[in-house]
């Protein structure tokens, strides 16, 4: 009996972590959805400054910024929170991969998230961490803090090229440009017949655009991360919910078997008892 009481301690205590991870699963999903609202607004944000930089740079090609003497920073978007399989790994191989592709003189890194912040710890080429976003809500937040590290990075470097390792709403790890913006523009063919009317000099509305363009492509990258990140962590956790509930299942069969054997037993002393009754005295 004592191993069965066990057995069905173990079946409890499964129970309740299974509850706790259906739990999280499910925030994770809701995450997802209130994200893809966000994520298809922002999306819409930023094509709209890209077809005001390709208007302008269409016939003021001239005005982007020289690259070639910029320091590298790649800005390496990870996770806070863990039950999300190999994301975090997953964007160190890819910059591994980048590096080894493309190698540019000695670049810096800037990780968000804790998790990933972890995997980089004594890379002499870390230069800061920030925190991950575990809500949608904290996007604003953590963004201030990435905007804040790149410009204590360019005072300190001079003129840095920003180049942002993550992963996308289909769980894809891109490489995207931030800084200097709108290089694959270039090339793109006028719009229009003629340049638009600026109040100001064009290299002067380009510097304005790259700040509200900035801001906007951090905010559309931090919410693909963070839907695909909680798409991973429903699909891990939905994996340990099925695993918990075939293991609970295997349990109670076991738990039946033995509660069986205990009746059994317990029918065998009766029936010893009464084929031997107590001699009179």
């Amino acid at each position: 009996m004592t191993r069965r009481r066990e057995l069905e301690q173990h079946r409890h205590s499964l129970t309740e972590i299974r509850d706790i991870m259906n739990s999280m699963k499910t925030l994770a999903y809701m995450e997802t959805r209130k994200l893809t609202r966000f994520l298809d607004a922002q999306h819409a944000v930023v094509q709209s400054l890209e077809e005001v930089a390709a208007d302008l740079l269409g016939f003021h090609a001239d005005i982007l910024p020289e690259t070639d003497a910029a320091t590298a920073v790649y800005l390496l978007i990870g996770t806070e929170r863990g039950f999300c399989g190999d994301f975090n790994h997953a964007v160190v191989r890819h910059l591994e991969s980048t590096l080894e592709a493309h190698p540019q003189g000695d670049p810096l890194l800037l990780a968000v998230g804790r998790k990933l912040s972890s995997l980089l710890e004594g890379n002499k080429r870390l230069a800061a961490t920030i925190d991950g976003a575990s809500a949608a809500e904290e996007i604003t937040s953590q963004l201030s803090q990435v905007v804040g590290e790149l410009t204590v990075l360019q005072q300190k470097h001079g003129g840095i090229a920003v180049i942002c390792l993550h992963h996308d709403s289909e769980d894809n790890i891109q490489t995207t440009k931030l800084l200097p913006p709108f290089q694959r523009l270039l090339h793109k063919a006028p719009v229009f017949s003629h340049p638009p009317v600026l109040n100001v000099s064009p290299r002067e509305f380009l510097a304005e655009l790259t700040e509200h363009y900035l801001v906007a492509a951090l905010h559309e990258i931090l919410y693909a991360s963070l839907m695909a990140e909680n798409y991973r962590r429903v699909t891990h956790l939905e994996g340990a919910v099925k695993h918990l509930d075939d293991e609970s299942e295997s349990l109670a069969r076991l738990c039946n078997t033995l509660r069986q054997e205990e009746i059994v037993e317990e029918i065998e002393v009766i029936l010893l008892s009464s084929s031997n009754p107590a001699s009179p005295v």
